[in-house]
């Protein structure tokens, strides 16, 4: 989604730049010519909306690049979580390898529990 919404504000940026440089004539109709080629002869309103359109286009490759952006950051924050649990899980089977099994199911070993996963502070 990232790609394609630079791919959208690029040939947005790209076709805007290359209209207004090759087309500096006024009246009362705007021939528009692309590489050579008669493209159309819009007059003020249809050129304003036409502006408008690809505004929006633009807009919508922003928000597709921004929405990319932040579902790769998800997806990295969950990875890190999954990666910290699995070595959390390793570490504490590792530990309890070498102790003998308690008595009772619910008995504690004398080491503390953390109901949740690392602090900020780190303990």
């Amino acid at each position: 989604m990232l790609v394609l919404g630079m791919l959208l504000v690029g040939a947005t940026a790209a076709f805007v730049a290359l209209a207004i440089v090759e087309n500096f004539s006024g009246g009362p109709g705007y021939s528009v010519t692309l590489f050579g080629q008669h493209v159309a002869t819009l007059n003020a309103l249809e050129t304003f909306l036409a502006g408008l359109a690809l505004a929006l286009v633009f807009c919508f490759g922003l928000a597709m690049m921004t929405g990319g952006a932040l579902w790769m950051r998800v997806r990295r924050r969950r990875r890190r979580a999954r990666r910290a649990a699995r070595e959390r899980d390793m570490t504490t089977a590792r530990d309890t390898q070498g102790e003998p099994p308690a008595a009772e199911a619910g008995a504690t070993t004398g080491k503390p529990r953390h109901r949740h996963g690392l602090h900020i502070f780190g303990h």
